[in-house]
Parts: structure tokens; C-alpha cells; sequence
């Protein structure tokens, strides 16, 4: 039996790819007829990546043993007809877990070794070296091996206290929390930092990602985790264990980690079955469920649909036996509905939007481009039926007005040369505020400001004070483009007016998202300012991996800032390229065909007849345009097949 989740993203990948094919289609059509340019060509390929690339991350979080690697295996690998992670009594996952398929490498289990985290470097760095991490090839075909070599996730190694200490498992000021000493004075820590897990399972091949992360110290002593892994999510998963209800350890993993209201988040009461009571009536039983619930719900300050009481290993059981019964028992079918309800519609309409604009978008481009050329056909044909029986001279004289116009046409080339040559320093002005030069300048200010007082108040003050410059950075190139646009609409109507062009000038990217990216940014890393926090920061290399991890997400936000804008000037550049392209070829045409005329006397008319069929050409084009559009457009808001939460159905 299939889950409705996996079914619903089984959906949304096939409508993705609907949408692609409809994407690529028109991306032919605008290839074949010359009606793109180079930076309207790059916005349709960035469309096809997001659509083909695009991942819905669903995060799993949980303390230890609260089974929420069963509940992984039930909702996604069932189909397996065993477990795919490890999911035994006691501990199991022992380092964050990523899970994903890329066709680009082999099937394989990568493991960061816990040691590097002393150097200081972010996972983000050392994703991209291969070197730094132990790889270990995956069978799919043989599970037995497959769980075999999985089962490495689960390792730890023994170290002494100073050590365990250095790589984050032993806090003095938190002595509750740290792992007990064995009878040799060592401590038992995860033999790594991280995992990934790249299977060419159906689902992950459509472009689901399963993080996995065990326990307050493993998220705790990792920020990236909190900082990025975890807000980057689209839902968030928090097992909690029925029996237990929300412990301490549970509650300080959910406020110092799961606090966001920007994140999904969806609660698990797991191991209802752990209630079950031989001697007590089913009512009595699943009263004790809903007060659990209810309690949990308080505890974490959500609302208790919110709370999704269920068993895992039941689940999973039934769904290899395919035991409708057992499953709708086992309750998962209510926290499948609600992620298959919450996760997939929020996606589909986001990337609907951007295929429907980006599609408009092209088509009036596309549309101006065809005007134009239109126009200038009828310039043509206004000419050529004006030489209908008129004289040798009169054609002389018009070979001599149109090479006047094109004499005219080379001064108006001068005009725009000057335009493009101000609208790359206004360019080149508005990226300097954007530049990775200006970012690590006050990166390093706010670290000198800062000084020894590493993780103060004045260092919350100073994190403070570099928000608020980073902040008015964009406030100025936002201004910077203003003032391009102001400069380009101006010439571009004065150019219109006296040349005849059709410029059409399009709005510049609105800069304010990216402020709403940095108060994201600064609320999840103020955090690790905090009290709560400090300690962590404190160990070897933290500050260093901080400093790190900080600066390459704020280069992310400045980088696309700084690419859209780059990419919205070329547009505009792009579009005086193409209309000075089409003018210097209307002007070969009329030549041309005057000298033609001029030769021969039957010419005209041919001639008449020609630049008529191109405009009828042109005409169909544009109904061709229309029709690839619309098709586009209905196709992006067509939706997405979600499978019922009925049990028929999963």
C-alpha cells in the first residue's frame, strides 16, 4: 500500500515535468524564430533547472529513541518490504542523515568523520570535497547489504573527556546532558559529523529529501543544522515518544530549535502501541491518547491539530503486510493527509507562478519583437506600392533616401553606445554594494567590534549594528537601480520618439525580498548570540565555523540580489541589441529589394508580393506564440493530483 504523501509527490513530479516539456517547447519556438536574447534565454533556463531540480526538503526531528527512524521507513520505504534505515531499540541514528537521489553519482553512503568539525570548516564547504568524507558504495539490489552498510550510521568511538569536550559532547556548565563515563574514563560519541545518502529510490529520484537529525547534542553542537539545514526545510517532523509526552530534553530541542513560526511544523506522538493495556477498556486507552495530546500541544505552545498521535512500527507492519485494517489503526494516514495537504500545494503554486510569469513575461517580449518586425514590413509596403509606375529616377531616389536613413541609423548607434556605456557604470556602482569585497569588510568590522568579547552583549550589539549597515546596503542599490530605470526610461522614449524604435522598458527586480532575507538571517543567527547558545560558540573552531557559515549566507543573499539586478539590466541591453539587429536587416531588405526593382521591371510586384507573405508569416507567429503561451500558462495552473486520505487510496 503507497502512501498518499508519496503519491501526491509522485504527482507533482510528473506535472513538473509536463510543465518542463511545455517550457522546452517554447524555448524552440523562440530559438527557431530569433525572438530571444541572450538574457531572456538564461531566465527560461534557470525556469527549467528550478523545475527539473526543484526539492521538497522534509525534515525529521527528535530526541533518541523516540522511533523516528521507523516512522521514516513506514511513510517512504514500505514499499522496500523492510527497513532502509536503521530503526532498532536504543540508539540509532547517531549523526544528522541526509537522504536524496542524484543520477549524477553512483548509489552511496558518504560519512563526514566527527574529527573535522575541529577544524572549523562548514558542512557547506566540505560538501564539495570529496576527500574530506569516507565513501562507502550502496547495492540496491541486495538489501541485506544495503541495511548492512546503512547500519554505519550508527557508529561511535570512544574518546577521553577533553576530547569529547573539543568536538561539542561535554559541556561542564550542563552536566545533565553529557554523555555517562564508561569504566575506562572514556565517553561514547558518533563516529561522524554527517551523512549523506544518495539511493535511487522512486521518490527521492523525484526530488524528495529526507533529513534525518537525532538528539539535542547532535543538532546543538552542529549549527548548520539550525542556521540552514533546518530553516531551509519546507515542513519539519518532531517525534515525540506517547509515553513520554514532552521531556525536558524534548522542549529544549523545539524552543531553541524548532521556535520559528516561519517553519512547518508538524508534531508525532509516537508508540501508541507502548498504551495498549490488556487490562484497561480500548476507551480508557484512547482517552489516556488524547490527553497525551492535549498535554503535548500545551507543552509546546501549538494547537493539537497540530498533534498526530500514531505508531510507527505498526504502520510500517501493516504496509508490508497490506493490511488496510492495521494501518488505519496504526493512525498514519492522518499525519500523511496533513503533510500531503500542507507540503506539495505550497510548492506547486510557487513554481506555477514563476513558469506563469516567466512565461508572460517572454510572450511580450516575444510580441514586441513580431510589432516590429511588422512595422517595418509595412514601412516596406508603403514604400514599394508607392513606385508602382513610377519612373527609373524615383526608385534612384528612394535607394537614396534609405541610404540617408541608414546614415541617420549609424549617428542614433553613437546615441546608444553612450547609453550603454552609463547604464555599465551605474551597474558597476549598484554591484559594489552588493560585492563580496564590501560583505567581508563588514564581516570583519562587526568581528573587530566584537574583539575578545566573543558572544556579549556587545557582540549581540555589534551583530546587531552589521545587520542594520548590511541592510541599508540594499537600501542604497535599491536607490542605484531607481536611478538606472529613471535613465533608461528616458532614453528610451526619447529614442523611440525620434528613431522609431519600440524600447519598452521593464520594471528592475524589487530588492525588498532580499531585506526579508536578511531579518530571517539575522533572527536564526542571533540565537547562537544568545545564552543558551554561548557556551557552544566557545569551543574550538565554533567562532571560526560561525564566521564562516554567516558570511557565505549572507554572500547567498547579496549574490542573487546582485545577479537579478545583472540579469534585468542585460534585458535591457538585450532587447537595443535585437531591435538594432532587426533595423540594420530592414535596411539590407529595402536595398535590396530596390536594387532588384531597379533591375527588373517586373520585380515590384514580386517583390509586393513577398513582403505581404512575410507579414502573414509574422501573423501566424504571433498566434502561434499565443497558443505555446496559453498552453504554458494553463498547464503551470493545472493541479496537482493529491491523493485522498482514504485508505482505498494509500
Amino acid at each position: 500500500m503507497q502512501s498518499p504523501l508519496v503519491s501526491t509527490l509522485e504527482s507533482f513530479a510528473a506535472w513538473r515535468h509536463g510543465v518542463d516539456r511545455r517550457v522546452a517547447a517554447f524555448v524552440r519556438f523562440l530559438a527557431d524564430h530569433e525572438l530571444s536574447d541572450a538574457a531572456q534565454a538564461e531566465l527560461l533556463a534557470s525556469l527549467r533547472e528550478r523545475l527539473s531540480g526543484e526539492r521538497i526538503v522534509l525534515a525529521f526531528v527528535a530526541e533518541f529513541s523516540r522511533g523516528k527512524s521507523e516512522l521514516i521507513n513506514a511513510i517512504f520505504f514500505a514499499a522496500a518490504g523492510r527497513r532502509v534505515m536503521p530503526a532498532t531499540p536504543g540508539r540509532t541514528t547517531m549523526c544528522p542523515v541526509e537522504l536524496f537521489h542524484d543520477p549524477a553519482q553512483p548509489p552511496r553512503l558518504a560519512l563526514l568523520p566527527i574529527e573535522t568539525r575541529l577544524a572549523g570548516h562548514a558542512l557547506s564547504e566540505l560538501r564539495r570535497h570529496d576527500e574530506s568524507w569516507q565513501v562507502l558504495p550502496l547495492d540496491p539490489q541486495d538489501p541485506h547489504a544495503l541495511a548492512a552498510t546503512l547500519a554505519a550510521v550508527t557508529r561511535t568511538r570512544r574518546v577521553s573527556v577533553g576530547e569529547a569536550r573539543a568536538l561539542g559532547f561535554w559541556h561542564d556548565e550542563r552536566a545533565e546532558d553529557n554523555p555517562p563515563v564508561l569504566a575506562d574514563g572514556q565517553v561514547e560519541v558518533p563516529a561522524w559529523r554527517h551523512a549523506l545518502i544518495n539511493f535511487p529510490h522512486e521518490l527521492l529520484s523525484r526530488g524528495l529529501v529526507v533529513v534525518d537529525t537525532p538528539g539535542l547534542n547532535a543538532i546543538g553542537a552542529e549549527p548548520e543544522l539550525t542556521l540552514s539545514l533546518l530553516p531551509s526545510a519546507h515542513a519539519c517532523v518532531f517525534v515525540l515518544a506517547a509515553d513520554a509526552g514532552v521531556t525536558r530534553s524534548d522542549l529544549a530541542i523545539w524552543r531553541e530549535h524548532l521556535g520559528s513560526d516561519g517553519l512547518e511544523r508538524f508534531v508525532v506522538l509516537n508508540k501508541i502501541d507502548t498504551l495498549a493495556d490488556p487490562l484497561a477498556e480500548p476507551a480508557v486507552v484512547a482517552a489516556q491518547i488524547e490527553r497525551q495530546r492535549d498535554a503535548s500541544a500545551a507543552a509546546l505552545g501549538i494547537t493539537r491539530s497540530r498533534v498526530f498521535p500514531l505508531s510507527a512500527r505498526e504502520a510500517l507492519a501493516a504496509r508490508v503486510a497490506g493490511d488496510t485494517r492495521a494501518l488505519a489503526a496504526s493512525r498514519l494516514p492522518a499525519l500523511e493527509a496533513a503533510l500531503t495537504a500542507e507540503l506539495i500545494p505550497r510548492q506547486h503554486e510557487l513554481l506555477a507562478q514563476a513558469a506563469a510569469g516567466s512565461a508572460q513575461q517572454m510572450r511580450s517580449a516575444a510580441a514586441r519583437r513580431l510589432a516590429d518586425r511588422r512595422r517595418q514590413l509595412a514601412e516596406q509596403l508603403l514604400e514599394l506600392r508607392g513606385l508602382r509606375g513610377k519612373s527609373a529616377a524615383k526608385v534612384r531616389l528612394m535607394l537614396e533616401r534609405v541610404d540617408a536613413e541608414s546614415d541617420e541609423f549609424d549617428g542614433c548607434v553613437k546615441r546608444l553606445a553612450a547609453l550603454r556605456s552609463v547604464q555599465s557604470r551605474q551597474l558597476a556602482s549598484l554591484q559594489d554594494r552588493l560585492g563580496s569585497d564590501a560583505l567581508r569588510t563588514e564581516v570583519s568590522a562587526m568581528l573587530s567590534a566584537v574583539g575578545g568579547r566573543a558572544f556579549t552583549g556587545g557582540a549581540r550589539e555589534a551583530f546587531a549594528t552589521l545587520f542594520k549597515r548590511l541592510r541599508a546596503a540594499l537600501s542604497d542599490a535599491s536607490v542605484l537601480g531607481d536611478e538606472m530605470r529613471r535613465m533608461l526610461d528616458s532614453s528610451f522614449v526619447q529614442l523611440n520618439a525620434d528613431h522609431g524604435f519600440a524600447f519598452a522598458l521593464q520594471p528592475p527586480p524589487p530588492l525588498n525580498r532580499y531585506v526579508d532575507a536578511l531579518d530571517q538571517l539575522e533572527r536564526n543567527y542571533a540565537r547562537h548570540l544568545g545564552l543558551t547558545q554561548a557556551w557552544r560558540l566557545a569551543l574550538p573552531g565554533a567562532g571560526e565555523q560561525f564566521r564562516r557559515m554567516l558570511l557565505a549566507a549572507l554572500r547567498t543573499v547579496f549574490e542573487s540580489a546582485a545577479h537579478d539586478v545583472e540579469v534585468w539590466s542585460k534585458s535591457q541591453s538585450s532587447q537595443v541589441d535585437e531591435q538594432l539587429r532587426e533595423r540594420r536587416r530592414a535596411f539590407r531588405r529595402r536595398r535590396e529589394a530596390l536594387e532588384r526593382i531597379q533591375a527588373a521591371a517586373g520585380e515590384l510586384e514580386a517583390r509586393i508580393a513577398e513582403v505581404e507573405q512575410q507579414d502573414q508569416h509574422l501573423l501566424a507567429l504571433h498566434a502561434g506564440l499565443d497558443r505555446l503561451v496559453d498552453e504554458l500558462v494553463a498547464s503551470a495552473r493545472e493541479a496537482v493530483a493529491t491523493a485522498p486520505p482514504a485508505l482505498d487510496a494509500a
